[in-house]
């Protein structure tokens, strides 16, 4: 199945759609992650070093499966020379 027709199926379900549009911003964080991580040519363990957590962290993260606190989530954005951007509008 390619993703064309995986975003169709999602679309036809309001409640996945829903969930989707929901989890959006938390989906923008682990994928600026995931790109700056790899830009930056690092590989999980060596990102998890610099920012003291384990490897295991942020493979969950980067998954999904795992809900980072804030200053989790800033320690990483700072070891990659970023810095995070949180905003209610």
């Amino acid at each position: 199945m390619n993703w064309e027709k995986a975003k169709d199926i999602i679309k036809k379900n309001p409640d996945v759609d829903k969930e989707l549009k929901e989890n959006e911003s938390e989906y923008e964080i682990i994928r600026d992650i995931i790109r700056v991580r790899k830009e930056k040519n690092l590989t999980q363990k060596e990102l998890a070093e610099m920012v003291g957590t384990k490897q295991s962290n942020i493979s969950r993260l980067e998954s999904g499966s795992y809900n980072p606190s804030l200053e989790l989530l800033k320690r990483i954005a700072i070891a990659m020379g970023k810095h995070l951007e949180i905003k209610i509008v």
